[in-house]
């Protein structure tokens, strides 16, 4: 669908700096061990990701953001574990190919160039600045197109909840090389998202926020409020500034001071439970990243450090007894049962962390309590991660539908830790 852009003189030069770095660094290529089979297992399905959606061979490019931002985490992740760059400059790579197909208008659009209209050398300096398509099949539907619900899954346009995960993406890229140019890039994107999605109500009630909004996000395509945005943003809004203070070089612009109050004044805590699998990991992944910064003396609230552990213990009470993981493969969508998978990792991590950490006296014990009930679910993740790593489960025609994104979720419940950790940034 999109042609292949060349490569702009900033994003190589970027790429090829810390290719240079690591080079300096360790002229060969460390291997820290060999592959256990769950990492050769992620990094077969993150190859072959590469090499189909064009990243790595002369294929069309297919880019979505969802899945592109998961699969940056999971180059990242693999470039840890086994101390092959190769994965780091896919990462890289990748990042470079998102903001040149998705930062710009689609090739059957009249508009062109980059989304916030940009040009030339500060449309290279500033890729997220007009924010970032979603990757959809058909265009957006436009003023005088009559809402079709059923058509509106396949349109383009711009999600909160994706931008906040591409923000998360390249925030993990500066916390691993120390570079500060890709946190810039998520600390813009975010203070252009959070001022078109967000809006005060005529009536004079308090903020909302859009779910859906055209490309140039100058109208909103569906106006109801997505559960956990605000969650989500404002997590995601503390994070990039926890990040940006730790890297000497960064830009303290923008501060995202305001935006991540007027996130946080949205959250309501009792709404915040769900049933689905895919929220319900959002809701546990979300918890360990605010643990993580509440150690990391960044930006927190342990208050709502439990709210988010007890509307996902809730909601996973009610999921584990709907039957629906008894069903067969064909009636099951995998990315957001791999969804739940991946936040039930994070559960893991969040119970080791506090057993090693000696600020655990410091946590509510209500977050101890619900640390402890979930862990009881862990098993769930296990059964999900196990269903869909057989090869059998895989041969239906809806695995095929979404293969994209359910592999590299797939290849993420088998090494988290790109996207779950979040590492303090390497002094430079």
């Amino acid at each position: 669908m999109f042609e292949r852009i060349a490569a702009a003189p900033i994003s190589c030069l970027i790429i090829i700096t810390l290719s240079l770095e690591t080079a300096g660094a360790k002229t060969n290529e460390e291997v820290l061990s060999m592959p256990d089979s769950r990492t050769q297992e992620a990094i077969a399905l993150m190859n072959d990701f590469a090499e189909r959606t064009g990243l790595s061979s002369d294929r069309p490019p297919q880019r979505y953001l969802w899945t592109d931002a998961f699969a940056v985490c999971n180059y990242i992740g693999l470039s840890r574990l086994t101390g092959k760059k190769r994965y780091q400059e896919l990462a890289l790579e990748l990042v470079d190919r998102v903001h040149r197909t998705l930062g710009q208008y689609r090739g059957d659009d009249s508009r062109t160039g980059w989304i916030g209209g940009l040009a030339g050398q500060e449309g290279e300096e500033h890729p997220t600045r007009g924010g970032l398509r979603i990757g959809k099949p058909l265009p957006e539907r436009t003023p005088d197109q009559a809402f079709d619900e059923r058509l509106e899954w396949e349109r383009d346009g711009q999600y909160f909840h994706y931008l906040s995960k591409w923000m998360h993406a390249l925030d993990q890229v500066s916390r691993s090389t120390g570079h500060p140019r890709f946190n810039l890039w998520a600390r813009e994107l975010a203070e252009t998202a959070h001022h078109a999605f967000t809006y005060l109500p005529s009536a004079h009630g308090p903020r909302r926020m859009y779910w859906k909004m055209s490309i140039d996000l100058k109208r909103p395509l569906v106006s109801s409020m997505g559960q956990h945005d605000p969650v989500d943003g404002f997590i995601t809004f503390a994070q990039l500034s926890s990040t940006a203070a730790k890297l000497p070089t960064a830009n303290p612009e923008p501060n995202l001071e305001q935006e991540t109050r007027q996130l946080k004044a949205m959250i309501v805590a009792k709404n915040m439970a769900t049933a689905d699998p895919l929220g319900l990991g959002g809701l546990l992944i979300d918890a360990y990243r605010l643990q993580q910064l509440l150690q990391q003396a960044g930006p927190a609230d342990s208050s709502l450090l439990e709210s988010l552990l007890t509307a996902a213990l809730v909601g996973l009470q009610y999921y584990v007894m709907s039957g629906d993981l008894d069903m067969p493969a064909k009636h099951r969508l995998a990315f957001r049962e791999l969804g739940l998978a991946i936040g039930l990792h994070a559960i893991k991590l969040m119970q080791e962390t506090s057993k090693k950490n000696s600020t655990q006296s410091s946590l509510p014990d209500g977050v101890r309590i619900r640390l402890r009930e979930l862990m009881q679910y862990v098993s769930v993740g296990e059964k999900i991660e196990s269903f869909w790593r057989n090869p059998e489960h895989r041969n239906s025609s809806i695995w095929s539908e979404h293969r994209n994104i359910n592999e590299v979720m797939l290849a993420t419940t088998l090494v988290p830790e790109g996207l779950l950790v979040l590492p303090l940034p390497p002094l430079k």
